[in-house]
């Protein structure tokens, strides 16, 4: 009983020996090769727990006397890639996790390398994957890896052929493990992954079906805005997956009154006409709120409420700016600031390019002749503006992005309005 209580002890000890060690070389790895995660110090926390989890579970299969080739050690680094998408920390807790488990069951520098050899493997399998069938077929593969490795790491012993079958059967089992369990990680972590965001994509969705039926204007705006996003992600190395599902949700705050906005009112009367511009902007700028209000009803995770927010930044609403000032009399004074939408403004490259193809979609079905060169100069115009008017700062797009961005953009919308032959 004594000797139990000791081993508990000096276990305890080293795992929080362990737990602070991680924690201080995973800070100084982030703090000198990513300053830009700081915003997201929270994962600090999310990933020393997946630390612990896989520290306890080879704790009680070692202290249970069970073999350590059941301790299900893909789990981690599959759980990590998966949730955080960022390939260097991946990587860093498979390190960290395989090295401790490694010592937790005596030492052993060949567990090491085969836990190590398994959670790179997960990493580079599970890179922004999107379907959870993968997540399988990646624990099926890890199987198979897993065992080769202790075929070389015995030298060929054929005797031990019993671990070799635990090892295959681990990595599948860790992969289906995985998939069970990811939907409680993203609860607990407040995250979206790129599989739950595939789902939210179905166009079955709630909001998505009311955006079709009640507003169809808006639900094909928020199509191709979507389209323009992911292409201009793409090109500038951005989330496009994130910012081609943002878009789709980015102006469900129009369900509340879609017939005040242009896509979807008759050409010929505007509910606008009878309102004075003050309460036009009221109910313009209004959209931005309600949509935030709809996605906290339906549970819409914070990374898609962020495009709602942001999708104009603090943007002037200039056409009833415009209207203000040619009805000012002379004892009136209106204040641009009333104008504005309260933003913040976008914060992501993501949130930004939603911004950007917003208002170059927008404007773009304002021209008269929308031929190639006359789309190019007035994609350029746009973003110029957003850009001098300072929509963009606290992001991180450079120069050249917003460059890459308009060349996107022109190319996709020059195939969409380019001009068609007169049918007879």
């Amino acid at each position: 009983m004594g000797i139990a209580l000791v081993f508990s002890v000096s276990f305890i000890l080293q795992i929080n020996f362990a737990v602070s060690l991680f924690l201080i070389a995973l800070i100084a790895y982030l703090k000198f090769s990513y300053p830009d995660l700081n915003k997201k110090s929270y994962n600090l926390l999310n990933l020393t727990l997946l630390f612990v989890i896989i520290l306890v579970l080879a704790f009680i299969i070692v202290r249970k006397g069970w073999s350590v080739f059941l301790i299900p050690f893909a789990i981690i680094p599959m759980l990590a890639t998966v949730l955080f998408e960022e390939m260097p920390i991946s990587l860093l807790i498979a390190l960290g996790s395989a090295v401790t488990v490694a010592s937790i069951a005596g030492t052993n520098f060949y567990l090491a390398v085969l836990f190590l050899i398994s959670g790179i493997l997960s990493t580079i399998l599970l890179w922004q994957v999107r379907r959870r069938n993968a997540i399988i077929r990646a624990g099926l593969i890890i199987g198979i890896v897993q065992a080769i490795t202790l075929l070389f790491l015995e030298r060929f012993k054929i005797s031990n052929f019993s671990a070799y079958i635990t090892l295959f059967l681990n990595g599948i089992a860790s992969s289906v493990i995985a998939v069970g369990i990811l939907p409680v990680f993203e609860y607990l972590f407040n995250t979206v992954t790129n599989i739950s965001l595939l789902e939210l994509a179905d166009f079955n969705n709630p909001i998505l079906q009311r955006l079709m039926m009640e507003a169809p204007g808006t639900y094909h705006h928020s199509l191709v805005v979507g389209n323009l996003s992911e292409a201009a992600c793409q090109a500038t190395g951005a989330h496009a997956l994130l910012a081609r599902i943002g878009a789709y949700y980015h102006d469900i705050g129009k369900l509340s009154k879609p017939e005040y906005f242009s896509e979807n009112q008759d050409i010929a009367v505007s509910k606008h006409d009878t309102l004075s511009p003050t309460m036009s902007k009221m109910v313009i700028m209004n959209h931005v709120k309600e949509g935030m209000e709809l996605a906290k009803k339906q549970k819409l995770n914070w990374k898609l409420v962020d495009f709602i927010q942001q999708h104009h930044g603090k943007s002037l609403v200039y056409y009833f700016y415009r209207r203000a000032l040619e009805n000012l009399e002379s004892e009136q004074q209106i204040l641009e600031e009333g104008f504005r939408y309260p933003g913040p403004k976008p914060n992501t490259k993501e949130t930004a390019i939603v911004l950007l193809a917003d208002s170059v979609e927008a404007a773009t079905r304002t021209l008269k002749e929308p031929t190639p060169v006359n789309i190019e100069d007035l994609v350029h115009k746009v973003i110029n503006n957003k850009f001098i008017d300072g929509q963009l700062d606290e992001c991180d797009l450079t120069l050249k992005d917003l460059e890459m961005i308009a060349v996107v953009f022109s190319r996709i919308l020059g195939g969409i309005y380019h001009s068609r032959i007169t049918y007879p």
